[in-house]
């Protein structure tokens, strides 16, 4: 059986890259927003309201054992880690039970340094080398599930 992926997309560099390996390997693709995006065909856009974690608990509360996040929100892969979900950022990292706890704890950090300072900014660009890193680490996922589902 195929595992579903899940898109935290207002802030996803790498939708297009999910849509090609979903087409390629049969996976449903759940795109999840606070705003109308276009999705291709069999890709389901989920609209969510605005207030904070909208999208991140819809994900949480629908992701099953095996299925892939695709998110850059630290916690948000915590709990898709405590489902049995696999995590797994724009960049190609993947989110695992041992690396979640420094994650968090970096993630707890920089926002408190924040908080001090005028410094501002997000992640860095996506690299073409990313995006490689990206579409061969979700390929990975997508394999391994498909090994440990049932079906």
């Amino acid at each position: 059986m195929t595992p579903s992926i899940f898109i935290d997309a207002d802030a996803c560099p790498v939708k297009e890259e999910v849509y090609r390996v979903a087409r390629r390997t049969g996976c449903a693709v759940h795109v999840v927003s606070n705003s109308f995006m276009r999705t291709p065909p069999g890709a389901e856009l989920h609209i969510v309201d605005t207030t904070p974690d909208a999208a991140d608990n819809w994900i949480a509360e629908r992701v099953a054992p095996d299925d892939i996040v695709i998110t850059n929100d630290v916690p948000l892969a915590h709990r898709v880690l405590k489902a049995g979900g696999a995590a797994l950022g724009a960049n190609g990292k993947p989110f695992t039970e041992a690396s979640i706890g420094a994650a968090l704890a970096q993630r707890d950090l920089l926002e408190h340094l924040r908080s001090f300072s005028d410094v501002k900014g997000g992640p860095k660009p996506l690299t073409q080398a990313d995006r490689s890193r990206f579409l061969s680490a979700l390929d990975a996922a997508v394999q391994k599930a498909k090994a440990r589902k049932p079906g």
